[in-house]
């Protein structure tokens, strides 16, 4: 049994940088690195849909330094440098979030990068920056009733519509790395059902054998969804 979708809370970038005795900024860059071995991973797996948590809505009130670092120049620079390389492997680039927090250029970037992948088909990659489960689901909300819709009409499959991912299925697995066991604001009403895995492995180190580890484990779950 295989995912259709994964999405995975990226922790431990300071704590791996920490541990080798080297700057945090290095740690968050060795994690951006490792997205696109992850998800070259991913694609040969064949699991369809890949959502990442990168940054949340809490994570500006880290140190400014580091905030900028993360905000200005290292996501800046992923996207400059892994686009391309993404839309020739087939990715479907998805942003989830608020934009309005970022400046002009990095919009502009993120935007170019959802336009040129946008018909691609081997998997579609999720990217959660500056995202909050509960603001998403308040910004749903709001949506929902502003586009004039009956009460009737409201239901779960009708409000998730008005999701950032309202035309994605909803996570099967959700893994956390750095051996944490919170959701942290993630993904609040589309992981009411999704399994659960956590691995002390820091994301730097997320490789194809930590993937394989969770895939087992999923395998051997039985999903019931409220039943018997």
């Amino acid at each position: 049994m295989i995912p259709k979708h994964i999405a995975i809370i990226m922790d431990g970038n300071g704590r791996w940088a920490s541990v080798r005795n080297k700057a945090r900024a290095v740690g968050h860059q060795a994690g951006v690195d490792n997205i696109s071995r992850v998800v070259e991973i991913m694609i040969k797996k064949e699991i369809k849909f890949l959502t990442l948590f990168a940054f949340s809505t809490e994570n500006w009130s880290r140190p400014i330094r580091e905030v900028e670092f993360l905000t200005e120049q290292l996501l800046a620079k992923s996207i400059s440098l892994n686009t391309e390389r993404l839309h020739s492997a087939g990715v479907k680039i998805i942003h989830l979030g608020n934009k309005d927090n970022l400046n002009g250029k990095l919009k502009s970037k993120i935007n170019d990068s959802i336009k040129l992948t946008k018909n691609n088909k081997k998997i579609t990659l999720l990217v959660a920056f500056d995202y909050g489960g509960r603001q998403e689901i308040v910004r749903a909300t709001k949506k929902l009733l502003s586009s004039g819709i009956s009460l009737e009409e409201i239901n779960e499959k009708s409000f998730s519509k008005f999701l950032f991912t309202g035309q994605v299925p909803d996570p099967d697995l959700v893994i956390r790395t750095a051996g944490e066991f919170r959701i942290s604001n993630f993904l609040l009403w589309q992981t009411a059902y999704s399994e659960f895995y956590s691995t002390e492995t820091f994301w730097p180190d997320f490789n194809e054998n930590e993937i394989d580890k969770a895939l087992l484990v999923y395998s051997k779950r039985k999903r019931k969804f409220g039943n018997v």
